[in-house]
């Protein structure tokens, strides 16, 4: 059975999932899901009723950092998966307190006490540990992406689309670099192609 992906374009755990599918070749049919309407049986499927949700013969993976290594796991081309464990931590620095301070930065009007000044300064420290990593190298981990890399830059990118003209004026020149040339390559270009909204009978689309 081809496994399903449940997928919303713009986010950026789904995007970080369908950056780990293309790379690994995992076939997968896509399933376009609008936010604001969730299909039924999306919900019935998702435990948490997020996306990216995988479900295939290994049952469903509802987290998108547990999609990537499992489609990695499988297939790693690129050897994404060959990196120090302290890629992990940066993982784990982005999914925390960096993924908290920019909902509270971008979304400040949903939080009762969010100063998005303040938040996007406490974001804004993981940025300047990521460019002092990035000196002198073109990767997180050396002259080619690994796992942590495509974790981490889709939220990276949400965080400097907030306000770019400021993004871009801070002193981050390593890391700003290697944004844009994510943002320019045709990996990222392949995982952001249009899906049309997915309806009940529809035939599948195949990812990647």
């Amino acid at each position: 059975m081809t496994p399903i992906l449940w997928s919303f374009r713009r986010c950026p755990y789904a995007m970080r999932a369908r950056l780990a599918l293309a790379s690994a070749g995992q076939g997968v049919a896509l399933r376009e899901v609008v936010l604001r309407d969730k299909p039924r049986a999306f919900l019935d499927t998702s435990p948490t009723a997020t996306v990216p949700c995988l479900s295939g013969p290994d049952g469903v993976i509802d987290e998108s950092l547990d999609i990537m290594l499992w489609a990695l796991g499988r297939h790693d081309p690129e050897s994404l998966l060959d990196m120090p464990e302290n890629g992990f931590a940066l993982i784990e620095t982005c999914d925390g307190p960096f993924k908290a301070a920019l909902d509270r930065y971008k979304y400040a009007s949903r939080f009762d006490d969010a100063d998005p000044n303040a938040e996007r300064t406490l974001a804004g420290a993981f940025l300047a540990r990521l460019d002092d990593q990035l000196t002198d190298r073109p990767w997180l981990f050396g002259t080619a992406p690994r796992l942590a890399d495509l974790a981490v830059l889709p939220f990276v990118r949400q965080f400097a689309h907030v306000d770019p003209g400021w993004f871009k004026a801070q002193p981050w020149p390593n890391a700003i670099r290697w944004l844009q040339a994510f943002k320019v390559s045709d990996r990222f270009e392949s995982i952001m192609a249009k899906y049309p909204r997915w309806h009940p009978g529809d035939p599948e689309v195949p990812f990647p």
